[in-house]
């Protein structure tokens, strides 16, 4: 039993007994008891000298217990039966009410109290609790153990900065998922909400979430109905489907593992949203960065996200767009480089890379673009290309540079200094090429015949 019957108390001071029953099987499940005092063998009684005062000021549960309309009546006892495992923690948080410390300090023991804490209504000592396990240096295992609290003290608002501690340590700790494989692969459901939830995930693209979502989530449930409503109810939420390429998305409207009217909600509402101009896709990002919703929002991806425009007529031709911020730029000095996400023209896979590196005469750092084709092989592609660049005062696209090239698989083309100034120059706060504090980059692709 985890409940109590009710004694009085007349004046300030009382008698609080404790009965003990054997454990929570012999016992049942306290959340579903009810007031009756013969469920159980009652293994020991301890009786407490208590001051209804205060528990009564510490603790809704106490003071509802003391004003129940049994203090005109003769009775000077209340009796709280509990199961034993919960004694030690019911002893915690009696001394906690009077002394506002506990002398637990490990996590397995302030998580005992702290669920004491949840059951008895005791606030102070759930933000107590929850303070010190803060304190405590964090591993896997206990952050999955905040993560996978009874729901009634996940919801406690005293307990949210324990938990928000919880999710942000598995998401640094596993953000680079390819370092973790087997470990992430093994994680529970509440682990992974976590690592997905974060906007500093390291990975190639939105793509590459939802691959790893699927494998997870066909490895840890094989029956299809339970995936479905896993994938449904709890993890498309945190896949950002605005931000993956339309080849994926039109496997999305295929794959068997979504319910179909679930699956085309999700794709219609991305393709709304990249065919939104920038400054409204900005507006819906900002507007979901302050709730737990955050499709809207990019992550960090490691290949970054292109806009593309195709043509069939006259010349297959495909016009892509790919804008860096300011601080991404900067990051790049002195000799690092970011990779667009892949897009495809005649069949072919090709990326955009962005360097900073330095001039053909090696006298100052640069700001470099390049175009490469993915695909290895003897594959010989013939290619007319043209970079340009949003510039001030105009803010239109300038043309900088033009050319043709034949690519093999895995071979670039490109320009080392793009617009023909050194690196300082390009980075200035003066610079023609940042608007609003983002590079705009266009390269424009057609098949020679």
């Amino acid at each position: 039993m985890d409940d109590c019957v009710v004694g009085d108390n007349q004046d300030e001071e009382g008698e609080a007994m404790v009965e003990v029953s054997p454990s929570d099987d012999e016992a049942g499940d306290g959340n579903e008891s009810s007031w009756s005092m013969d469920c159980s063998t009652v293994v020991r009684v301890k009786t407490l000298h208590i001051s209804s005062p205060i528990l009564a000021a510490k603790s809704p549960f106490f003071y509802k217990l003391f004003s129940n309309g049994m203090r005109e009546s003769e009775q000077r006892h209340v009796t709280l039966r509990i199961n034993a495992s919960e004694e030690a923690a019911l002893m915690e948080l009696m001394n906690f009410m009077y002394s506002n410390t506990l002398t637990a300090s490990q996590a397995p023991q302030l998580l005992d109290v702290l669920m004491a804490a949840d059951k008895f209504e005791v606030a102070s000592c759930m933000r107590y609790c929850s303070r010190q396990l803060r304190n405590l240096s964090m591993t896997p295992e206990s952050a999955l153990l905040y993560l996978e609290l009874p729901s009634s003290v996940l919801m406690a608002e005293a307990v949210q900065p324990l938990t928000d501690a919880a999710k942000q340590y598995l998401a640094d700790r596993y953000k680079d998922m390819t370092k973790f494989q087997e470990e992430v692969m093994a994680l529970p459901l509440a682990g992974i909400e976590a690592i997905l939830s974060s906007d500093d995930l390291q990975v190639a693209s939105e793509d590459a979430v939802y691959d790893f979502v699927l494998k997870w989530a066909r490895a840890q449930y094989p029956k299809l109905e339970e995936r479905r409503e896993v994938l449904g109810a709890r993890l498309a939420r945190y896949i950002r489907f605005p931000y993956m390429t339309c080849r994926k998305l039109k496997k999305v409207l295929t794959c068997t593992d979504f319910e179909h009217d679930a699956a085309s909600k999700l794709v219609l509402e991305a393709l709304f949203f990249k065919g939104e101009p920038p400054h409204r896709q900005r507006t819906l990002a900002a507007e979901e960065s302050a709730t737990s919703n955050r499709r809207f929002v990019e992550r960090a991806y490691k290949y970054r996200p292109v806009k593309v425009v195709e043509f069939e007529l006259p010349r297959q031709q495909c016009v892509v767009y790919l804008d860096l911020k300011r601080e991404e730029c900067a990051n790049l000095f002195p000799s690092g480089r970011v990779y667009s996400q892949a897009f495809h023209l005649g069949g072919q896979g090709f990326f955009l890379s962005a360097h900073c590196n330095m001039d053909q005469q090696s006298s100052f750092h640069c700001f470099g673009l390049f175009l490469g084709m993915q695909e290895k092989g003897s594959v010989s592609f013939a290619v007319d290309y043209e970079f340009a660049a949003r510039s001030k005062p105009t803010e239109e696209f300038v043309s900088k540079y033009k050319g043709n090239y034949t690519f093999t698989g895995g071979k670039a083309v490109g320009y080392r200094n793009l617009f023909a100034i050194p690196w300082t120059s390009f980075m200035a706060e003066d610079s023609l090429y940042f608007i609003n504090g983002v590079l705009h980059l266009r390269a424009e692709l057609t098949i020679r015949l």
